[in-house]
C-alpha cells in the first residue's frame, strides 16, 4: 500500500491533467482526488497527505487545499480519522467491478468494415484543428469569441433553471416532448421575428440544424430521390443527403444567391440558405425568393430553407425568411441557437406540417427521444428576459466593425483577392487569382500562426476554380489582430 509521501508525489505529478477541467483550483483537487481513488491510485485504507504537505506539493494555498478535502469527506471518499487524519474510504468502491486481467492472443477477425451499410470515411468533410485558439490570428468560421458571450446572464439563468420548480419541469422524461417553455420563445419570440407564424405542434426541436437535416433526409429520402443542394453548400448537409439518395444535384449560385434553373424544378427538394448563402455569405434578394418560389409551386418542389445566420444583419433590417412568403406550406424551416450564442449548445429547430413533424418526432424518439431540457429550459429563459436580444445586437455591431478591419486590410495588402459582399454574417467568402491554391496558402498560413479555412470542400467536385477560395471567420479573432493577421497572411502568400 502507498504511504501518504508517494501519494502526494503522484499528485504532484497528475496535477496538471486538471488544469482545464474545473472552474476553480478546488473543484480541480477535488477532481484529482476523486481520480486517483477510483482508479487505484490512492487504495482504500491509504492515508491522505496532510493538508499542509499536499498545498505544498501542488503550489497551493492551505485553505483550497483544506476545503476540497473537507468536502470529499462529506462526500464519503475520505474519512476523518482521530489518529491516522484522512484516509481513503473502501467503502466508496463497493459496486464497481473490478479490473479484469488483460486477455491474452490474437483476438478474432469479425471483419468489420465489411459489415459496414455505409463508409462514412469516404465523404469530404470540413477539418478545424482542435487547437485554434492556439493560433494567434484564428480566422476559424463556427466558433465563438468568449469575450463577447454573456457569460453572466446565462450564468443567472442557469441558476434560475436550477430552482425547484423548474428543476420539477425540465428533469422528468420527456419521453418525446420538448421543452414548453422553449417551445413558447420559439413560437411567439425567434419566429415572429422572422416573419413566420406556427403553432405548437409544427415545431420541433433538434440539436442544431444538421440535425434537422438528418431527420428530414431519413424521413423524406431514398435512393432515387432527386435532391437539389447549391453549389458551393454546405458540407454536412450534402453529406446527410448523400447518405440517403443517389441523385444530390449541384445547383448554381450567383451574387442572388440559388439560381432558379431547370435543374432545380426537376429535384423533389432543395436545400437552400437565403439569408446568409453558405458558404459565399450573399443574401438571397426578395425577387429571387419570390422566383424560386413560383419555381417550386409550379414544379412541385419542397425547399428546405436553412436560415443560416439570419440575425447577424449589419443594416438591422433582415429580409422576412423565405417561409414567411409560403403560401402553401412547401418550405420547411431549419433554424438555430447554436450559430449565434454558442456553437456548442446545440440546439436548433424546425418548422414544418404537423404531419411532417410528427415523424419526425417520431425518428428523433429512437435517436436520443429529445434534446437536453435543462440547456432548453436555460434557453428560454435567456430569450423571455431579453438577453438574446441584446447579445444579437452587440454582435451585429463588433462583426460589422471586425468586417469592415477585413475589408480594409485585404485592400491593402491583398488587393488582386476578391471578398465577396455580404449584409451580414460571421464569416468573409473570399476569391484568389486564376491559378490560386487555398490549401498551399492555408499550410504556408498555418507557420505563420493563421488559420484559415480552403473552400474546396463546399463544392460538389474539386476542381482548380473551386481551389481557388477560402473562407475566413471573424468571429473569434479580436478587432485589434485582424490587420496583421491579413499582412501576415499576405506574406504566407507570397511564400506559397
Amino acid at each position: 500500500m502507498r504511504n501518504k509521501h508517494e501519494i502526494a508525489g503522484i499528485w504532484a505529478k497528475l496535477f496538471p491533467q486538471f488544469s482545464s477541467s474545473s472552474a476553480t483550483l478546488q473543484g480541480r483537487v477535488k477532481e484529482l482526488v476523486v481520480h486517483s481513488i477510483l482508479m487505484g491510485l490512492a487504495p482504500a485504507g491509504s492515508k491522505v497527505p496532510p493538508s499542509r504537505a499536499l498545498a505544498n506539493a501542488l503550489n497551493l494555498s492551505r485553505n483550497t487545499v483544506s476545503l476540497a478535502l473537507q468536502a470529499l469527506v462529506d462526500k464519503g471518499f475520505l474519512i476523518a480519522s482521530p489518529r491516522s487524519g484522512l484516509i481513503v474510504n473502501g467503502d466508496i468502491l463497493l459496486g464497481q467491478v473490478g479490473q479484469s486481467a488483460q486477455t491474452t492472443g490474437a483476438s478474432l477477425d469479425l471483419q468489420w468494415e465489411a459489415r459496414f451499410v455505409s463508409h462514412l470515411e469516404n465523404q469530404r468533410n470540413i477539418i478545424k484543428p482542435a487547437n485554434w485558439q492556439d493560433f494567434t490570428y484564428p480566422f476559424v468560421y463556427g466558433q465563438f469569441d468568449a469575450s463577447l458571450m454573456p457569460l453572466k446572464d446565462w450564468r443567472a439563468c442557469a441558476h434560475q433553471a436550477l430552482f425547484v420548480p423548474a428543476v420539477k419541469k425540465w428533469a422528468q422524461d420527456h419521453i418525446d416532448r420538448d421543452s414548453e417553455a422553449l417551445i413558447d420563445q420559439i413560437q411567439h419570440r425567434l419566429l415572429p421575428a422572422r416573419g413566420i407564424m406556427a403553432r405548437r405542434e409544427e415545431i420541433l426541436v433538434t440539436a442544431g440544424a444538421q440535425m434537422g437535416c438528418y431527420l428530414l433526409a431519413n424521413v423524406l429520402l431514398d435512393r432515387t430521390t432527386v435532391v437539389g443542394i447549391e453549389d458551393p453548400g454546405y458540407p454536412d448537409a450534402r453529406n446527410n443527403f448523400l447518405l440517403r439518395s443517389d441523385q444530390v444535384r449541384a445547383l448554381p449560385v450567383d451574387a442572388d444567391g440559388l439560381i432558379p434553373s431547370r435543374a432545380l424544378g426537376q429535384c423533389a427538394y432543395v436545400y437552400l440558405t437565403p439569408s446568409h448563402q453558405c458558404p459565399t455569405t450573399v443574401t438571397m434578394s426578395l425577387d429571387r425568393r419570390q422566383a424560386i418560389l413560383d419555381l417550386a409551386r409550379k414544379r412541385n418542389v419542397v425547399l428546405f430553407e436553412d436560415d443560416h445566420e439570419s440575425e447577424l444583419n449589419f443594416s438591422g433590417r433582415p429580409l422576412p425568411a423565405l417561409k414567411s412568403l409560403d403560401a402553401d406550406g412547401r418550405v420547411i424551416y431549419l433554424g438555430s441557437l447554436s450559430k449565434t450564442l454558442a456553437h456548442g449548445l446545440r440546439i436548433g429547430y424546425i418548422v414544418a406540417p404537423k404531419e411532417l413533424i410528427h415523424e419526425l418526432r417520431g425518428l428523433r424518439r429512437l435517436m436520443m427521444r429529445h434534446v437536453p431540457t435543462n440547456n432548453s429550459h436555460t434557453a428560454s429563459l435567456f430569450i423571455a428576459q431579453g438577453h438574446h436580444d441584446a447579445f444579437i445586437r452587440k454582435l451585429n455591431v463588433t462583426y460589422r466593425e471586425r468586417r469592415e478591419v477585413l475589408t480594409e486590410s485585404f485592400a491593402k495588402y491583398l488587393p488582386q483577392f476578391h471578398i465577396m459582399p455580404s449584409q451580414g454574417g460571421s464569416g468573409a467568402w473570399v476569391k484568389g487569382p486564376d491559378g490560386f491554391n487555398s490549401q498551399l496558402l492555408a499550410d504556408q498560413c498555418a507557420k505563420r500562426g493563421v488559420l484559415i479555412e480552403p473552400g474546396d470542400i463546399f463544392f460538389r467536385k474539386s476542381t482548380t476554380a473551386s481551389q481557388s477560395h477560402f473562407r475566413l471567420g471573424y468571429s473569434a479573432i479580436p478587432r485589434n489582430l485582424i490587420d496583421a493577421g491579413v499582412r501576415e497572411l499576405s506574406v504566407a502568400y507570397k511564400a506559397s
